[in-house]
Formats: structure tokens, C-alpha cells, sequence
């Protein structure tokens, strides 16, 4: 890889830690590597762990491109249950009984979330309306209507299931909400759902396993 001080620029592949944001992941190397010009390719929640792609230099044009690549994810959905933000962000306002949701009917429920579909974003996300973030006007109690949004899944598999947890893969393309399946999963289920844990894994062909952390760069 290049030195963070060439003109060129350098491209790291960083295991984001959970509860940090995006941004602070970006802020704390501009410090550590004292470089001004950097970025990162594709906004991780904080709640989210995985892949995150920085780029410094000249290589920050190249942002829109990376960030523009099929992602994959991995985590876990705990149904049963719901919560305003559709994760742990929130608390959980509602809970039913799961017993008529069998294992069958778990793994079903993903045959209508593949493909190009449309897709209502989070109200607790980062889209603007109105000059204002949904999420600032979801917690002011706004009663918010986005737009549904057109995004491609390849793969959304069940790998797990231990009651009220579900284990999934999903392999989607850029823009498309986590949260939002977390919710609509749980609708075609007929119990609600929310998402517990998510980790990015793969970035076009950026794996996580090749990533380091914040603390093994230098």
C-alpha cells in the first residue's frame, strides 16, 4: 500500500468497531495518519460492525465507485418483537407470541425479498426531507412518509435459528436498509422482528477478513 503522505493515495480496509460511527472511524485516522483528504466508502450504523472501506489522497474519487459495489451482511433478527428504529436504537414497544412461527415459515417468509423490489427506508435513518434528517423528525414525533426506494437483493438466506434469534445472509446492492427487511421480515412472518446485530462483510471484492482494526493501522 502506499504511504498515507503520497499524493496518491491509499485505500484501507478497516473493521469498524461497534458503537462507533462512520465518521469517527474517518476522524480518528485523519489524526493518527495527519492527512486532511479522506473519506470512507458506505455508511455503517453505529450499531454495525464490519467492513469499512477509507481512502485518502487522490483515491477519494474514487469513493462513489467502491460505495457503489454489491455489499453482504450477516447478523441476526430477533422476531417477536418491535422497536421504533427497527434495532437496538430503541426500545421495544411491542411483543407477541411466536409459537405458530415455525422454522418452515421463518425460512418462506424470505422468498418475497429477493430480486429488484421496492423498499421504504427507516424513518430513524439519515435521509434528508425537508432539509431535516427523518431521524431528527421521527423523534419529534413527525408523522413521517418516505418514498419507497428501488434496490436489488441477490441472497437472503436463513443460516440459523434459535428462537426468538434468526441468523441471515444478505447479499444487496448499494442503498438498500438492513433495518427495513429486519421490519418487513417480520410483517410477512406475521410477528415483527428487529434487527440485533449486523456485521459487513463483503464490499464488491473487499472481504472483512482481509481488514484490520483502528489499532493495527499505521
Amino acid at each position: 500500500m502506499a504511504n498515507p503522505a503520497n499524493d496518491e493515495g491509499r485505500l484501507l480496509l478497516v473493521d469498524k468497531p461497534y458503537r462507533w460511527t462512520s465518521f469517527d472511524v474517518v476522524n480518528k485516522l485523519r489524526h493518527k495518519l495527519k492527512i486532511k483528504k479522506i473519506g470512507h466508502a458506505g455508511t455503517l450504523d453505529p450499531l454495525a460492525t464490519g467492513l469499512l472501506i477509507i481512502c485518502t489522497g487522490k483515491l477519494t474519487k474514487k469513493i462513489d465507485e467502491y460505495q457503489a459495489q454489491e455489499k453482504e451482511y450477516t447478523g441476526h433478527f430477533i422476531i417477536g418483537q418491535t422497536t421504533p428504529s427497527h434495532d437496538l436504537e430503541t426500545e421495544v414497544t411491542t411483543a407477541v407470541d411466536i409459537s405458530a412461527a415455525t422454522n418452515e415459515a421463518i425460512s418462506a417468509a424470505t422468498e418475497n425479498f429477493t430480486g429488484t423490489i421496492q423498499q421504504i427506508p427507516p424513518l430513524h435513518s439519515a435521509i434528508k426531507v425537508a432539509g431535516k434528517r427523518a431521524y431528527e423528525l421521527a423523534r419529534q414525533g413527525s408523522d413521517l412518509e418516505l418514498k419507497p426506494r428501488e434496490v436489488h437483493i441477490s441472497t437472503f438466506e436463513i443460516t440459523s435459528i434459535l428462537k426468538p434469534a434468526v441468523h441471515f445472509r444478505i447479499v444487496c446492492s448499494k442503498g438498500t436498509y438492513i433495518r427495513s427487511i429486519a421490519r418487513d421480515f417480520g410483517n410477512e412472518l406475521g410477528t415483527g422482528a428487529y434487527l440485533a446485530s449486523l456485521c459487513r462483510t463483503r464490499i464488491g471484492n473487499f472481504k472483512l477478513e482481509d481488514a484490520k482494526t483502528i489499532e493495527q493501522i499505521d
